[in-house]
């Protein structure tokens, strides 16, 4: 009686840890993707300035002022030759040989400029990130996804104007 008592205990016990589980992706979904979705990296992604302030004019100006931070948590550099920055589309922007100090970050801009330590730029003419509805992936040069950052939910972006880069939708 008593095997039998501890049996049902650890499957009850075991159930209740599944549907925690589950839960997790619904609330991690609008911010990062689960840890057991990815790799274990001090490389991660830190603030996204996805809706470029002002109006999107589409100027180089407005389209740098749309950014996404790649960080290192680390306390060693990291080398990011062959790693992608892409959006739920799949426009993708593949890094060259750029090494990130230890506890250090690189903004990544949309429009076109010239790469520096701090600053790197994609060179598009149209915006990338949905000021809506998006999701930034980082992947390794091995293409397993490092971190990923989602926004809005269903076109449920809540900035006040503007919605949506004119030309990014295919």
């Amino acid at each position: 009686m008593f095997r039998h008592t501890s049996r049902i205990a650890v499957a009850v016990a075991g159930a209740a840890a599944l549907a925690c589980t589950a839960a997790l992706p619904a609330t991690a979904a609008t911010h990062h993707t689960p840890a057991h979705h990815h790799v274990r990296s001090a490389v991660v992604l830190g603030p996204i300035q996805y809706d470029s302030p002002g109006h999107d004019d589409r100027s180089n100006r407005s389209l740098n002022a749309e950014w996404v931070v790649v960080k290192n948590t680390g306390r060693w550099p990291a080398t990011l030759k062959g790693w992608t920055l892409s959006d739920k589309t799949g426009h993708s922007y593949r890094f060259g040989n750029v090494r990130l100090a230890g506890h250090s970050q690189v903004r990544v801009h949309t429009g076109v400029g010239r790469d520096g330590r701090w600053d790197l730029y994609q060179d598009r003419r149209v915006y990338i990130w949905d000021n809506d509805s998006d999701t930034a992936t980082l992947r390794n040069d091995h293409r397993r996804i490092v971190d990923s950052q989602s926004w809005g939910r269903h076109g449920h972006g809540g900035h006040g104007g503007h919605h949506g880069h004119g030309g990014h939708h295919h």
